[in-house]
């Protein structure tokens, strides 16, 4: 469940986490983290324009994303994550960020 706790919002709270410098990347994704001293995890998405013009499509993107991300959140406590979404997906390719992100969190937890 995504609740104002769960989401990093304020430009100090991203900057924080890209300062780290720990970053996990794949074809379509970059997962940005840093381990937080809560006992849940927060996440941040980053889709520029660059990426897709159409809001649209961008806020598809960061859907299928949040609810991802919300279905592994047990995996994920103490940490912070900004995902900056390299590469433009749509529905054909949701199997394949699904893998994706399992892939990424299991990196994540090593």
């Amino acid at each position: 469940m995504q609740t104002k706790l769960t989401k990093l919002t304020k430009t100090d709270e991203f900057s924080s986490v890209f300062n780290f410098r720990k970053r996990l990347s794949s074809q379509h994704l970059s997962f940005h983290y840093q381990p937080n001293t809560l006992s849940l995890f927060r996440l941040g998405m980053v889709v520029g324009k660059k990426t897709q013009k159409l809001a649209v499509k961008r806020n598809y993107m960061r859907r299928v994303l949040r609810e991802l991300m919300r279905k592994k959140q047990e995996q994920l406590l103490n940490f912070d994550i900004v995902i900056r979404i390299q590469k433009s997906f749509y529905r054909s390719d949701f199997v394949e960020i699904e893998t994706e992100v399992d892939q990424m969190i299991a990196r994540l937890k090593k």
